[in-house]
């Protein structure tokens, strides 16, 4: 796993956490000198909103964002559905994010907050991480 994080309070919403994500993401794909152009961006249906969507079109990759059912009037969200029907097979293979998800999990630190500075709790995830990825790579072999 190879990604920019953003940390904050809790009672920050991840819509609107994503904008400095994906900002950061594009950043690093310059730095490496990767052309992302035409990849998919999976999300799940926390992160269905209008400005999301522009966002990923403007830097012209393709959203795949599961529809948000709730609050969604029933024409729109058989146009949503339709859209997301045609990108369904890219979405299924997004519970390779949620497994890393749950191994990250199986660190206390990283399930309960502890540390007050952002700087210690973003090192704390960083070390998860590369222990996930070490585990990987000699499993791998």
């Amino acid at each position: 796993m190879v990604a920019p994080l953003t940390v904050r309070p809790v009672n920050e919403h991840d819509t609107e956490l994503f904008p400095h994500s994906f900002d950061a993401l594009m950043d690093i794909s310059d730095l490496l000198d990767l052309d992302v152009k035409g990849s998919y961006i999976t999300l799940d249906a926390g992160f269905d909103s209008m400005r999301n969507k522009w966002l990923i079109d403007f830097h012209k990759l393709a959203p795949v964002i599961k529809p948000n059912r709730r609050n969604t009037p029933r024409n729109l969200l058989s146009a949503k559905l339709d859209r997301f029907e045609e990108a369904k097979h890219i979405y299924r293979q997004r519970y390779i994010v949620e497994r890393t998800f749950a191994w990250q999990d199986n660190y206390r630190k990283l399930v309960i907050r502890y540390e007050k500075l952002q700087c210690t709790f973003l090192g704390f995830r960083y070390l998860a991480y590369s222990m996930i990825n070490l585990r990987g790579f000699f499993n791998a072999k």
